[in-house]
């Protein structure tokens, strides 16, 4: 098996670069990291271009002129140009421990998909949180995280390194096992089977249209909320949009109600320029 790990980032450097050390301390080594930029500025490109320099990660920088929001062009054009025939997807504000990438890998069955899930951070915690204390993995301590004022009994549980009680707590979860852009994976040839993302799709359901998808096709979830997590930093959503979500919403009950097993407009339907750096 050879993974690509394929994120979002959008003007969000600060954040982008911790992301990028989660990745550069995991545990699994040989995996091919991309990062979709949905039209950031150069800013993003210093930062990837450093901590390439810096750490030795593989990383694919796939770039397109910034317009508004194209999330699921730009998730799709990533996905052109990986190389994995072993796709994991998280965003470029989620924090992987070390050992997610190991944990996706181990886990990934014919015919699944993996369902994560992340501990969503507050702010004062989100902006605390340093590049060393990243690769130190003091980010995802639950001891470290409470003497900031975050956290309790469930993000003990949620950040457990027990992979017994992780699989145990994956097991008798309530939470269904949903395709989560923040974490989760499925093999190459599934993504292409349902066309990648679909193009029209704005925020606000766009992965779980996916996922939705994929089950139609007969590719089930698998649920590793508890053996995978990642932690969200905080930030603003200046581009929620109650009107293109409830089209999203209408999108997905038509998936749904019509069994769709393939995008309208997704991988099949790219055209225009890409760029790819690195």
């Amino acid at each position: 098996m050879h993974p690509s790990v394929i994120f979002t980032t959008y003007n969000h450097p600060s954040a982008l670069e911790k992301v990028l050390w989660g990745f550069a301390s995991q545990t699994h080594s040989g995996f091919e990291l991309v990062v979709a930029d949905d039209g950031s500025g150069p800013d993003t490109r210093s930062v990837i271009d450093r901590v390439r320099a810096e750490s030795g990660l593989v990383i694919a920088h796939v770039w397109h002129e910034d317009i508004g929001f194209r999330k699921t062009e730009i998730l799709n054009r990533a996905i052109v140009e990986s190389s994995g025939d072993y796709l994991i997807f998280t965003d470029g504000d989620c924090i992987p421990r070390d050992d997610f990438v190991a944990v996706h890998v181990a886990e990934a069955e014919r015919g699944r998909f993996l369902s994560g899930g992340y501990l969503k951070l507050d702010r004062a915690v989100s902006e605390a949180i340093t590049v060393d204390d990243v690769r130190a993995q003091r980010f995802a301590d639950p001891a470290w995280l409470a003497a900031r004022g975050w956290g309790g009994p469930r993000a003990r549980l949620r950040l457990t390194r027990s992979r017994r009680l992780a699989a145990l707590l994956d097991a008798i979860t309530t939470t269904r096992a949903t395709w989560n852009g923040h974490n989760a994976s499925t093999w190459r040839e599934a993504i292409y089977a349902v066309n990648g993302y679909d193009l029209d799709m704005a925020y606000g359901g766009l992965d779980r249209a996916l996922g939705e998808t994929l089950e139609n096709i007969g590719v089930r979830g698998k649920q590793i909320r508890h053996r995978a997590p990642c932690l969200h930093l905080w930030h603003e959503r200046p581009y929620v949009d109650r009107a293109r979500w409830e089209r999203n919403r209408a999108a997905r009950e038509q998936i749904r109600r019509e069994r769709s097993t393939r995008a309208r407009r997704g991988l099949a339907e790219l055209g225009g320029e890409r760029r790819r750096e690195g």
